[in-house]
């Protein structure tokens, strides 16, 4: 392939789409669209989910605050939810103008959506500041999926089965199961 250069200012960070949910001050539930979401591994087993928020959103504040968030994965179906929490905000009180299910953490007190097919339950356990970032290192405490989701082990997760929103500027999905490890023929 022949590649031209394109400087720097381009920006290629697909990321999977996540809603995180997390309790205001007074009690009631706050979702933000949060795309810069990963994981990363402090030695064994002994991963952590990280999320990286930016700016003063209340998200960001009540996660600072109160150290628990959960991390909802964005489906297909849940995408006019997402950009519709992502064009308004809270300090507005748009963003239930839209109705959507909330439930409850089972191991962490924190809201969760009720159409998400993988919800994590977190609990912040560092956290560094970059700038105006703000990047959390998430113990997670649980992970809720939807019961018709086959998960036979942790690497062996089909996503098409969530049909899960990936973004990178633009809204995308996931079409087809490539293989695992091992399994791609040259």
């Amino acid at each position: 392939m022949k590649r031209i250069s394109r400087g720097t200012g381009l920006s290629l960070c697909v990321q999977p789409a996540f809603i995180i949910g997390t309790n205001n001050e007074d009690g009631t539930y706050n979702f933000a669209p949060i795309t810069w979401v990963s994981v990363t591994c402090r030695e064994g087993d002994d991963y952590l989910l990280v999320v990286s928020m930016f700016g003063t959103k209340a998200t960001k504040q009540n996660v600072l605050r109160d150290g628990l968030l959960s991390v909802n994965l964005v489906s297909r179906e849940m995408l006019p939810l997402m950009d519709h929490l992502g064009r308004c905000s809270a300090k507005d009180g748009c963003k239930d103008m839209l109705g959507y299910g909330v439930g409850r953490g089972e191991k962490a007190d924190v809201p969760t959506l009720d159409d998400s097919p993988w919800v994590y339950e977190c609990r912040v356990s560092d956290s560094v500041e970059t700038g105006s970032s703000t990047t959390f290192f998430c113990r997670t405490v649980n992970i809720q999926t939807g019961e018709t989701i086959d998960i036979p082990d942790s690497f062996s997760v089909d996503l098409t089965g969530f049909d899960p929103v990936i973004y990178s500027g633009m809204y995308h999905s996931i079409g087809e199961n490539l293989g695992g490890i091992g399994n791609i023929k040259p």
